[in-house]
């Protein structure tokens, strides 16, 4: 079966393309890949080694444009579905896969135009305004945050799953300010480092490429030694050496966190589309095995209060909340409704 995955625009969404993509190839299916030449979809995929082929075509986000803009963007999406048909058509497509972002659109509304089977992976507990449009017309909606039929776990890394242990105890923080950098997270680590050196606490602290000097410096200033990144590959063997972790909520951090049992606090980027990074975060305190709290003063003391609680229960109920093997279950599902 040929298979074309589309979407990103963003590494959350990249990864997903990823994850699954390798699943369909390790099952013995053909693998192509459709997204824009806007966003990170070529810095991920343009070299690739597991899709087959790859198409960047011209395409912007809509929602954020306004007047003539979100005019010459819905130009460039209406261009695109021209393209995606005629790539469907020439390669023999069976179906589509979609993991959102803008970058999906066009094959995504190709598929259901063609009447080819289209799957849907939703990151976030919100889901986007293109999935949530696509969804009626999909033959397969997969969320890790619905229950039914539809509910999947989460494709995460198997080096996040052999990461895993149960932590007891905290005696290494791990902050991760995202691949771009989070400041508001960089400014709270620094703060909270005189007190984590006091409680003989270890440092581990990806702060983002354009961030790495100013906190290498402020680090340096308080005479406080941190494990510190501006960017790496090396997330899955940071985190399996962490007890802890402060982040962001991103749909994939979020679950690689749960997938390796690492109790975290995470602060909501306040920014994103119908702030789904804070809805991901509830999802966690829901279910009792995390913290969220929103960016803002008298922060650091509740981030205190977490590191110096009981940590062990909430390590051991994260495993409960996902299992392996996600992305093997959605290409597994994609296979029964196109009857191969």
């Amino acid at each position: 079966m040929t298979l074309i995955f589309t979407g990103g625009g963003t590494g959350g969404h990249l990864v997903i393309a990823l994850s699954l993509a390798q699943a369909a190839r390790a099952r013995g299916h053909k693998v192509i890949f459709i997204g824009s030449m806007s966003g990170q979809d070529r810095q991920w995929f343009a070299q690739s080694t597991v899709f087959e082929k790859t198409y960047f075509l011209e395409t912007t986000g809509v929602v954020n444009k306004k007047g003539f803009g979100k005019l010459g963007a819905m130009w460039k999406i209406f261009k695109a579905v021209i393209e995606s048909r005629r790539i469907i058509k020439t390669l023999h497509a069976h179906a589509v896969v979609s993991v959102g972002g803008f970058s999906a659109a066009p094959a995504a509304i190709a598929s259901i135009t063609m009447k080819r089977p289209l799957c849907i992976h939703e990151q976030n507990a919100i889901t986007g305004k293109l999935n949530t449009l696509l969804r009626p017309y999909s033959k397969g909606f997969f969320s890790s945050y619905e229950t039914g039929a539809g509910h999947c776990d989460y494709p995460v890394n198997e080096l996040y799953f052999q990461a895993a242990r149960t932590r007891t105890e905290v005696k290494t923080v791990i902050f991760l300010g995202g691949s771009q950098g989070a400041k508001f997270i960089n400014d709270l680590a620094l703060q909270c480092a005189p007190w984590l050196r006091e409680k003989g606490i270890a440092i581990i602290h990806q702060c983002g490429a354009s961030e790495e000097e100013r906190v290498r410096d402020a680090y340096a200033e308080l005479g406080i030694e941190a494990e510190l990144y501006g960017f790496t590959t090396q997330i899955a063997q940071l985190i399996e050496r962490s007890d802890f972790a402060v982040s962001r909520s991103g749909a994939s951090t979020l679950w690689e966190l749960c997938a390796a049992r690492v109790p975290a606090f995470y602060i909501p980027f306040p920014h994103a589309a119908a702030d789904h990074q804070f809805h991901n975060a509830r999802y966690i305190v829901e279910h009792n095995v995390g913290w969220c709290e929103r960016q803002g003063e008298g922060i650091l003391a509740k981030l205190q209060d977490a590191i110096s609680s009981d940590i062990e229960p909430k390590s051991e109920a994260l495993g409960r909340l996902i299992a392996k093997n996600g992305a093997q279950y959605i290409i597994e599902m994609l296979e029964k409704r196109c009857n191969v």
